[in-house]
């Protein structure tokens, strides 16, 4: 007899083998219909997978975050086979699953067109509905080679030749289609109903520039029709606040082929930006933070002694003068330890917190690049606080505090916390690291906040503090971080002199709220859909005249709302244009500005102004000097 333990810890018992699909099967015909998948002993199989011996078991639905993955990973193999029955010249590739969907990578002698998508889409649902059985198959390495050598399938052979000889590999097979595959797959293609293909573009085979660019179908896949227009439905809000597409409208920046990968900010853009930094530079001198600024170029040695050298060499952009080799830093913290270096430093000093809006290169691959998203050159808020062992727990809660309400005047109030841990390839030794975690989630913990772990996924010198914001439309953007590092002090010798009169190392934070400047404004751009708060508006009022009789009243009514804040002007556009009334309001109103002020000759005559704030909301005629406290109120509360 074979006892199979049920989630709920009740056993079912068969006289012999059983398979995933019978067990399902013996519970009821709603759970067997259902089934697309098993958990055995935390490892998920197919339907067909036998069972010889007492085993815990779970039966995978479309319910189940396994189950949604089983799904894309088959409509993967779907997407492969219906591109076989309409160009059977076609190669397959490679085809896992990504967030939210799948690909599949073919060479094929011509670029899919947008009718080739509808059409192999058209073609995945007519195989969907013939519910062909996937049926798993094994044979020897060597045996698939020739196999799909024998198919012309030379994509697929040079894969499996990859493997050790002695291994054997997995097939699936469904109607005329047949892939290598570890699998698991759904128990038939009946199960994949609720799919819709996305886009091509260009991939190189096995992700080197050197080989052959082939085309990169991308699709969605979910466990419902209502699931599929929710995310569909996503994509669209996502596609009307693109900041790429937003950049142009609004005139904030452009990205150039003469400088790939790097920004150029007109004076809108350039103007958000500085009430971003002057923000943040208020957030660190508020703070206990002294700036400081290091250099651009530093040398090769500083970097080996880093570590950095042999972990990101191939991302760092470098040069040579006079036979010394140099890199463009790509991050700030070596610096700060070369300034906390200078002179002698007591434990009197400490912590001391040091914050620089310093640029970074890092040579991102062309495919990477995404607007001011994922760039080469930036710019970081970042900062480093070198304390005791002692001083961790306080800062790092001090930290999260400020990060919450900073996020919260950006606009930004659901967070979502992850404690990354020791990679496996680190420097170090276990004990820093047992306290560097420890440190890091007690602070989380003191701090209230209910944090994940993510292991194995901290820097190779600490863990760290993942904050992950979720925006307007539920997407997350994983901004600011908190880490502890115990080794860079010590390979780069920074030290102070204790109350025991004798040298330690320091231990030494790394952090940053918003991360890259260019990133953040990407993000903020799209979470209020380039209708940014009054505060962080480029123009916050624009004041129109109706003729030129109004044009020195709106002169005098600019230059008053302008030095409304002697401290901190406000932002005004004057537009006197000989243009109807109508244009000049559609026109400002599509710029996204907070305000509009209109004068004609009933508020010249009464010192008054015709207010409409943004959604064209009209908000009546009202005193100018009542415009004003308006204005100012909402600059001030950063609603």
């Amino acid at each position: 007899m074979i006892q199979i333990t049920l989630p709920d810890g009740s056993l079912r018992e068969f006289p012999g083998p059983v398979t995933v699909a019978e067990v399902a099967a013996s519970i009821g015909t709603g759970l067997a219909k259902a089934a697309l998948a098993g958990k055995v002993g935390g490892k998920v199989v197919d339907t067909s997978y036998t069972l010889t011996e007492n085993s815990p078991l779970a039966i995978v639905t479309a319910k189940d975050a396994d189950g949604l993955e089983v799904i894309r990973h088959s409509t993967a193999h779907l997407l492969a086979y219906a591109v076989k029955e309409l160009f059977p010249d076609a190669q397959v590739t490679i085809g896992p699953v990504i967030e939210n969907g799948f690909f599949y990578d073919f060479s094929y002698k011509r670029p899919f067109t947008p009718e080739d998508l509808a059409a192999i889409e058209k073609r995945m649902g007519e195989l969907a509905a013939k519910d062909e059985p996937v049926v798993r198959r094994v044979l020897p390495r060597d045996e698939a080679v020739a196999y799909f050598k024998g198919l012309g399938e030379h994509y697929k052979a040079e894969i499996i030749a990859s493997i050790p000889a002695n291994e054997d590999v997995s097939l699936y097979r469904e109607g005329a289609f047949e892939d290598l595959c570890r699998g698991p797959h759904v128990p038939s293609t009946g199960k994949l109903k609720h799919f819709k293909l996305m886009k091509v573009a260009g991939a190189y085979w096995r992700g080197d520039h050197r080989n052959e660019m082939l085309q990169r179908i991308y699709g969605t896949a979910w466990a419902s029709k209502d699931e599929l227009q929710q995310y569909l439905t996503l994509l669209e809000e996502a596609e009307k606040r693109d900041h790429r597409k937003l950049g142009r409208e609004l005139d904030l920046f452009h990205i150039d082929e003469h400088s790939p990968g790097t920004v150029f900010w007109h004076p809108k853009g350039w103007t958000l930006w500085q009430e971003v930094e002057q923000y943040m530079r208020r957030v660190y001198r508020d703070n206990g933070y002294q700036e400081v600024k290091g250099p651009q170029i530093l040398d090769k040695s500083l970097w080996e002694k880093t570590g950095h050298w042999d972990k990101y060499r191939d991302n760092m952009f470098t040069t040579e003068s006079e036979k010394r080799d140099y890199a463009l830093k790509p991050m700030n913290c070596p610096g700060h330890i070369l300034i906390f270096k200078q002179g002698i430093k007591s434990y009197r000093d400490l912590p001391l917190r040091y914050g620089e809006f310093g640029q970074c290169h890092r040579n991102e691959p062309t495919g990477g690049l995404h607007g001011i998203m994922r760039v080469r050159g930036f710019t970081q808020d970042d900062g480093h606080i070198f304390c005791t062992e002692e001083h961790i727990l306080p800062e790092c809660m001090a930290y999260t505090s400020l990060l919450q309400k900073v996020y919260k005047d950006f606009g930004f109030t659901n967070i979502i916390y992850k404690v990354a841990t020791r990679p496996e390839a680190r420097i170090g030794s276990d004990e820093s690291w047992d306290k560097a975690e420890h440190a890091l989630m007690e602070s989380l913990r003191a701090s209230g906040c209910e944090f994940e772990i993510a292991p194995g996924d901290g820097a190779f010198y600490g863990p760290k503090i993942e904050y992950t914001l979720k925006d307007a439309i539920g997407r997350q953007w994983q901004c600011g971080t908190m880490q502890v590092d115990f080794s860079m002090p010590e390979r780069l010798d920074a030290e102070y002199v204790g109350e025991d009169g004798a040298r330690h190392r320091p231990v030494m934070l790394h952090r940053a709220i918003v991360g890259s400047l260019e990133r953040f404004i990407g993000i903020l751009i799209e979470q209020h859909a380039g209708a940014l708060p009054a505060w962080l508006a480029p123009v916050q009022v624009a004041v129109l005249n109706i003729t030129d009789a109004q044009a020195g009243y709106c002169r005098e009514i600019a230059e008053k709302i302008e030095k409304a804040v002697p401290q901190h002007p406000l932002r005004v556009a004057l537009d006197l244009r000989n243009e109807k009334i109508t244009y000049k309001i559609r026109e400002h109103s599509m710029q996204k500005l907070p305000f509009i002020v209109v004068a004609g000759d009933k508020e010249r005559a009464s010192g008054a102004v015709a207010v409409r704030a943004r959604g064209n909301k009209d908000l009546g005629v009202m005193p100018v000097d009542a415009f004003i406290e308006l204005v100012v109120q909402a600059v001030a509360s950063k609603a």
